[in-house]
């Protein structure tokens, strides 16, 4: 479900080039405070996807609402059943 949902965020993202040693710069309008920039347009782009979740995964630990990006939503036990299953991979990969 998160796959599917940085997916859909991606396909809605918006580049472009600014004047800084980092020129590509990605956003997803919607998704308020996500952005990420990168060297090239595909480091951004791949910033962008990481940007996306972590942030999902912050707003499901603090039961913020994940707002639609177009057919895609979270519905609250399917959201939190993924994010269980990150976190028990993030800890399976440190311990």
């Amino acid at each position: 479900m998160i796959t599917e949902y940085i997916n859909a965020a991606m396909e809605k993202a918006k580049y472009e080039i600014i004047k800084d040693e980092v020129p590509y710069y990605g956003e997803v309008a919607g998704l308020k405070g996500v952005w990420a920039s990168g060297k090239t347009l595909e480091e951004c782009r791949r910033n962008l996807a990481e940007t996306i979740e972590e942030w999902i995964i912050i707003r499901l630990k603090k039961g913020l609402s994940i707002p639609p990006i177009g057919k895609m939503k979270f519905e609250e036990p399917m959201a939190m059943k993924s994010f269980d299953k990150i976190e028990r991979n993030i800890m399976e990969t440190t311990c």
